[in-house]
């Protein structure tokens, strides 16, 4: 009798869990990068950033989804790799403007002087 009185209670809070297991694994990925883009933003300085990192994560989220169509897997792993591209391609955005807008100004320094 206790087993199936503690059911009502049991299997909201495996779904609950299993909720949060899935967001935590699609955007577990991205949280590190967060404050790694506000500081490249707040500074306007990418030198400390590799963008093969980048490469290499864009390569491996794009094979794993190619993989998704020939054998399904669990969506939350789907959807990780899109958000880690949309991820990696902002990072690359990021780093690119700021790199440009520095070698600009290093440029027209040089230029002037």
């Amino acid at each position: 009798m206790e087993a199936g009185g503690l059911e009502w209670l049991l299997v909201p809070m495996h779904q609950l869990v299993s909720w949060g297991a899935a967001g935590a694994m699609v955007f577990g990925g991205v949280v590190p990068y967060i404050p790694q883009y506000r500081d490249i933003r707040r500074t306007q300085n990418a030198e400390g950033f590799s963008t093969y990192v980048c490469l290499v994560l864009l390569v491996a989220n794009i094979l794993r989804i190619l993989f998704w169509f020939g054998r399904r897997f669990e969506s939350p792993l789907l959807w990780q790799s899109i958000i880690m591209i949309i991820t990696m391609l902002l990072m690359l955005k990021l780093c690119t403007e700021v790199r440009v807008s520095n070698e600009l100004n290093v440029k027209r320094r040089s230029f002037a002087g």
